[in-house]
């Protein structure tokens, strides 16, 4: 079986392989675990290990690849992937030289706000946002089908925006960050911090508040809140004509969107309210986008 291109999307749970056909569809997807616990080389390995495994399966002409964290796009370098352990790695050449074809690099997010700008939710858009709020949030700031990267590729952390100056400490040495109060992964810790229960997910916190739970309600409203306050923002410097919800919370539907829509337009004065949109390719957006990505560079010619 033959593909265009192949595609890898490496996070720290999964990585997700794709092979692309011509007419820019995944004709097939597949993952693997990526066991971070092993250390930065062994991911490395293991990505080189799907990434031939998908060759010579599908005999592609080029590869794309997203990762998470700062990426400096242009070099090909993963300069900080902090849950997979890369520091300033050359994630490009050395999966060019593992596969001998070219390969494209990019954003994990970047790479989603290219599919959904091609092929979901952003389509037809000139001006949008794609925010996939999962274990963290970032957004992809799209113009015309790409995405801004900013002068030191580290545009659209959104997630890491102050929004309560005296709260939570964040991941990244902050307090009060969108990404404190509004992920997934902040929404089921605040939920046992409130509770004692452990194990409980975002999603369950989230039908827990529709059922009439006060602390699952007051944690899912915190949420809501503080990413309405990050978007508000980002409308006001930005003034997308739509922003495009990913990640799991995406899924919630209604319960999630109607509160964020009402609290988005109450903290909105002269700003046009946006369109407020789940994402449509879901977890496979950025294997998508990485396939893309490496479609266009065998339109640009690009040799290995």
């Amino acid at each position: 079986m033959s593909a265009t291109a192949i595609a890898l999307d490496v996070g720290g749970t999964y990585i997700k392989g794709a092979a692309v056909a011509e007419d820019g569809g995944l004709c097939h997807t597949e993952r693997w675990f990526t066991r971070t616990e092993r250390g930065p080389e062994a991911v490395l390995e293991t990505v080189l290990d799907c990434a031939a495994e998908l060759a010579e399966r599908f005999r592609p002409a080029a590869a794309g690849i997203a990762v998470p964290g700062i990426v400096d796009e242009p070099a090909g370098t993963a300069v900080l992937a902090a849950n997979l352990g890369w520091r300033d790695l050359p994630v490009r050449h050395r999966l060019s030289e593992h596969l001998g074809i070219p390969v494209a690099f990019g954003h994990d997010v970047r790479a989603g706000g290219i599919a959904e700008a091609r092929a979901g939710a952003g389509r037809g858009s000139h001006h949008f946002l794609f925010v996939p709020v999962g274990t963290g949030i970032a957004a992809a700031v799209m113009v015309d089908g790409r995405p801004l990267t900013g002068s030191h590729t580290r545009a659209g952390e959104l997630g890491h925006l102050t929004v309560r100056p005296d709260g939570e400490p964040c991941a990244c040495g902050a307090h009060g960050c969108v990404e404190s109060l509004a992920s997934a992964a902040a929404i089921a810790r605040r939920y046992t911090t409130a509770t004692g229960e452990p194990d409980v997910t975002a999603k369950q916190v989230g039908e827990r508040a529709a059922t009439g739970d006060r602390a699952a309600a007051t944690v899912w409203q915190e949420a809501v809140d503080a990413l309405a306050d990050g978007l508000a923002s980002a409308i006001t410097l930005l003034d997308p004509e739509r922003i495009v919800i990913g990640g799991g919370l995406s899924r919630a539907g209604e319960p999630y969107f109607a509160p964020l829509r009402t609290a988005l337009a109450a903290r909105l004065t002269f700003q046009a309210m946006p369109e407020l949109l789940p994402a449509e390719l879901g977890h496979e957006a950025g294997c998508f986008g990485a396939g893309l990505l490496a479609q266009d560079l065998l339109g640009a010619g690009v040799a290995a």
